[in-house]
């Protein structure tokens, strides 16, 4: 009796912590991250929930994170994280804690799970005998997986300027050649665009000015923010042009034919890379698939007269 009855409270004890514990997942997952731009407004920044739920543990890196030998990896962190537009929202300092405690939290629950999953299966299945190299490859997914994010997330932000820019660049050069003044029309821009990765750091560039920053040094920082070619280039070229007394209209549209021409290249680029790139699937997926087809029926005659 005193048995069951303890087993009763075990079981009582472990459904209360399991049902706590998707509570707060539930709650976590609810919750949306914003960033506040430069005029008061808040975007949505969207992190990865596994994300969220290791960030309150960060605190506890900080001795290794503050430390002098980490000072180089936290600051290009920082630089990564705010390219990405997540300024704000994780510093250098807490992604690295997170790229710490990830493998560890998440390899516990991962060795949890592949244990639960082979003493289910049966000692002698083959789940069982593949369980040390399936921990080794989660480990090694875990790992690479918060950098391979951070990575993906700055190529996204890094795609939707260089899509936007020859079309900010056009409307600049219109504008400018017809009579209006350079921050006017960069104003103008900003306040009629939808507002996207771009219009963001323009907006930004805007307000520094309007507090007094000057033009070359708002647009420096935003070159410095973004890190583009692309970009950097056409801030290079307006900085020149703003020191040299040229006429803005001409630079911004030289630096969108450059733009436009670049992107041209890249497109064909891809395009011849993409043959190369379909031979690995079409190697290991179709021809087997046409083969299979083809000689599936001959080989069950095969078989069955053999039989």
């Amino acid at each position: 009796m005193n048995d069951s009855l303890q087993m009763i409270m075990l079981s009582s004890l472990w459904a209360v912590s399991l049902g706590l514990a998707g509570w707060y997942v539930l709650e976590l997952s609810r919750q949306i991250t914003y960033v506040t731009l430069a005029d008061g407004r808040k975007m949505e920044r969207s992190i990865p929930l596994l994300f969220k739920l290791i960030l309150p543990l960060c605190p506890n890196m900080q001795p290794i994170t503050n430390s002098a030998v980490m000072r180089k990896t936290v600051h290009e962190t920082d630089k990564k994280l705010t390219a990405a537009g997540f300024e704000g929202i994780v510093s250098g300092q807490e992604f690295i804690g997170i790229r710490i405690l990830f493998p560890v939290v998440m390899m516990m629950v991962w060795m949890l799970f592949i244990k639960m999953a082979s003493f289910a299966a049966g000692p002698v299945s083959l789940l069982a005998k593949i369980e040390g190299p399936l921990i080794i490859m989660g480990l090694g997914l875990m790992v690479i997986y918060p950098q391979a994010w951070l990575a993906n997330a700055v190529v996204t932000r890094h795609n939707s300027v260089r899509r936007s820019l020859p079309f900010v660049l056009d409307l600049l050069t219109l504008s400018v050649e017809a009579g209006m003044d350079f921050m006017t029309a960069l104003q103008r821009n900003v306040d009629k665009r939808q507002l996207d990765a771009l219009g963001e750091e323009l907006l930004r560039v805007t307000r520094e000015i309007q507090l007094g920053k000057t033009r070359r040094d708002a647009l420096r920082e935003m070159s410095k923010r973004v890190d583009l070619s692309e970009l950097r280039s056409v801030i290079n070229a307006l900085v020149q042009a703003d020191e040299l007394g040229v006429s803005i209209g001409s630079i911004l549209k030289i630096q969108a034919d450059q733009i436009r021409q670049r992107r041209f290249e890249r497109a064909e680029k891809l395009a011849n890379e993409a043959p190369v790139k379909m031979l690995a699937p079409l190697l290991l997926f179709i021809f087997p698939s046409v083969f299979l087809i083809l000689l599936g029926p001959i080989l069950n005659k095969i078989f069955q007269s053999g039989l």
